[in-house]
C-alpha cells in the first residue's frame, strides 16, 4: 500500500499571515515544493477560490494573481489545485481554474453536509477537472454516517474524499476507525488532515496510512490554522521510515526551509516548532551530543550535514567514530 501527499501551506497555511500569503512568498513556495517532487499542492487564499470576492477575505492576493504566479510552475509534474468552500460555490471559479491549467479543486463542506457539494462536484468533473472533496468536522458525525457520505459524493463523480480533522480534536483509534471505515466503503482515494491541537497530529497521520489513507495533507514547518498541521517535511520523514513517500526530496526540502522559508517566515514572527537539523536527528536516531562532530566533519568536506548524520547513523547509532564520519563524508563528496 503506498501513500502520497498533498502539500496545504499555501492554502490552509496561509492563516498564519491573514488569508493569503505574498506573491514573493507563493512563488517561492511553489518553486521550493515543485523542485522536491512533492506530488500534489493546493494554494491560494486560505477561504478557497472565490473568497476575496465573496466573503470579503481580501487579507490576501486575487485568485488571478495566484493563478497568474503558478502558471509556470504547472510543468513540474506536481498537481496544483485550490480549494472551493461548497458555501461560496460560484461556477465561473471552476471555468477560472480550468483556464488556469489547475488539476484539481477540492469542495469543502461541514462533514454531513456533503449535499450541498454535489452541484460543484458534478460541474468541476465537467469541465476535465480532478474533483476532490474535504469533509470538514469529519468528528461531527459517526463513521458509519461519513462513509454513506463518501459513497453518495462518490456516485457523484468524485475522485478522493479527505477526512478533515478541523479542530485536531481526534485520537489515533479514531483516525483508525473513521479511515478504514470509509476505504472499505469507497472505491476513491481517502486523504487524511490532521490538525495538531492536541500534539496528535503524526501520531494520526500514521493511524490514518495503517489503516489505508492514500494521501496525508500537511504543511511546511506544520503552519495551517489555529496549532498548525502535521509540517510536510515530519510527515516525508516519518514516511521514508515505511519506505513510503521515496521520490519526494527530503533533503532539498529541509534545505529550502533552511536557506529559504524559514528567514523569509521570520519577518512574520512564525516560529518553527521542530527545526529541519531536529528532524534529522529523529529520522536518524542520532543523539544531539554527537553534533559537534558531524557539523565539523561536514564543514571540511562540504557535504550536506543532514545526509551525513542519516547514513553514518545507518551504521552506527550509538558511538559513530570520527573514522566512520570522515570516511562517510568523504564518499558523499
Amino acid at each position: 500500500m503506498s501513500v502520497s501527499l498533498m502539500d496545504c501551506t499555501l492554502r490552509d497555511g496561509a492563516n498564519v499571515v491573514g488569508k493569503g500569503f505574498s506573491a514573493e512568498i507563493t512563488d517561492m513556495v511553489l518553486d521550493g515544493l515543485t523542485a522536491c517532487h512533492v506530488p500534489i499542492i493546493e494554494f491560494g487564499n486560505a477561504g478557497g477560490i472565490g473568497a476575496y470576492e465573496v466573503a470579503g477575505f481580501t487579507n490576501a492576493e486575487t485568485d488571478q494573481a495566484y493563478l497568474d504566479i503558478a502558471r509556470k510552475y504547472l510543468d513540474r509534474g506536481s498537481q496544483l489545485g485550490m480549494f472551493l468552500n461548497a458555501k461560496r460555490y460560484r461556477e465561473k471559479n471552476v471555468a477560472l481554474a480550468k483556464e488556469s491549467g489547475l488539476s484539481f479543486l477540492r469542495v469543502g463542506a461541514d462533514a454531513g453536509a456533503g449535499d450541498i457539494a454535489v452541484q460543484a462536484i458534478q460541474d468541476i468533473k465537467k469541465a476535465g477537472l480532478k474533483a476532490f472533496y474535504s469533509a470538514m468536522k469529519a468528528y461531527l458525525i459517526t463513521p458509519d454516517q461519513l462513509a454513506e457520505e463518501g459513497k453518495k459524493l462518490e456516485q457523484a463523480g468524485l475522485d478522493e474524499i479527505t477526512i478533515m480533522d478541523s479542530a485536531g480534536t481526534m485520537l489515533p483509534d479514531q483516525v483508525a476507525e473513521y479511515t478504514n471505515k470509509l476505504c472499505q466503503t469507497v472505491s476513491i482515494p481517502v486523504a487524511f488532515h490532521c490538525h495538531n491541537n492536541l500534539g496528535l497530529s503524526a501520531a494520526n497521520a500514521v493511524a490514518a496510512y495503517e489503516n489505508g489513507a492514500a494521501i496525508l495533507d500537511c504543511g511546511l514547518m506544520g503552519m495551517a490554522r489555529s496549532a498548525g498541521n502535521l509540517a510536510t517535511e515530519m510527515c516525508v520523514a516519518i514516511m521514508h521510515r515505511y519506505g513510503q513517500m521515496q521520490d519526494i526530496d527530503l533533503y532539498g526540502m529541509l534545505d529550502f526551509i533552511d536557506q529559504r522559508l524559514q528567514p523569509a517566515m521570520d519577518a512574520h514572527n512564525y516560529h518553527n516548532p521542530v527545526t529541519p537539523l531536529d528532524l534529522v536527528l529523529g529520522l536518524s536516531g542520532c543523539h544531539s551530543s554527537f553534533l559537534k562532530k558531524f557539523k565539523a566533519s561536514a564543514e571540511e568536506y562540504q557535504v550536506n550535514l543532514y545526509r551525513l548524520i542519516v547514513e553514518v547513523s545507518a551504521v552506527d547509532q550509538k558511538n559513530p567514530s570520527d573514522e566512520l564520519i570522515a570516511k562517510t563524508a568523504a564518499g558523499l563528496k
